[in-house]
């Protein structure tokens, strides 16, 4: 079957075509998730090539439980978000002792000078008060926020319930607020 025939066929599905010999499956499933399952490691990591390693064990361990797939009892990038997670907390428990490295911002090219500096200054002061929140809360807030999943969904990747989630980005969007509010002027942000 040809690649974008495949781009109507759920992702539950796709894996159980791999697991049963389809080569274009996984070819299609991994097209399909791997920029996503990297952007979330990169946002919970702030580290591209770390991104880049925890998204290929991530698809891997993927195609390892694609024969065990049972369709319908969990979606796949629920599945996928949460071993990703798992993965960049081992990663940053690790990393604690060294501390964390600001991710590079690159400049929209589109922006005048002051604009493009302004833009990496609050694109570095929220990736840095993002690495300062306890990791839970870290979590919620990028899946809910920089991810745009919801809450149910963000619920079961993390293993909670609804109320849980609800409380963990209440408290993270709080402690983001607090942490930058000394650096509103700086950052250019004016209240509407």
């Amino acid at each position: 079957m040809a690649l974008d025939a495949m781009s109507d066929i759920p992702d539950d599905a796709l894996l159980v075509l791999f697991a049963n010999g389809d080569r274009a499956a996984a070819r299609a499933l991994t097209l399909r998730l791997t920029p996503r399952v990297l952007a979330h490691a990169h946002r919970l990591l702030g580290d591209r090539a770390e991104a880049e390693e925890v998204a290929q064990e991530a698809m891997l361990r993927l195609w390892r439980v694609a024969p065990e797939w049972r369709q319908g009892e969990a979606k796949v990038t629920t599945w996928l978000y949460r071993v990703v997670a798992n993965l960049c907390t081992d990663r940053l428990r690790k990393r604690r002792a060294v501390g964390l490295d600001a991710a590079p911002v690159l400049a929209d090219q589109a922006l005048g000078p002051d604009a493009a500096m302004q833009g990496t200054a609050r694109a570095e002061a929220l990736h840095a008060a993002l690495a300062r929140l306890p990791a839970r809360q870290r979590q919620a807030v990028v899946l809910r926020h920089l991810e745009d999943l919801g809450n149910p969904e963000i619920a079961e990747i993390m293993e909670t319930s609804v109320e849980a989630v609800e409380s963990l980005i209440a408290r993270g969007k709080r402690a983001l607020s607090a942490d930058l509010s000394g650096r509103r002027e700086e950052l250019g942000i004016v209240d509407d």
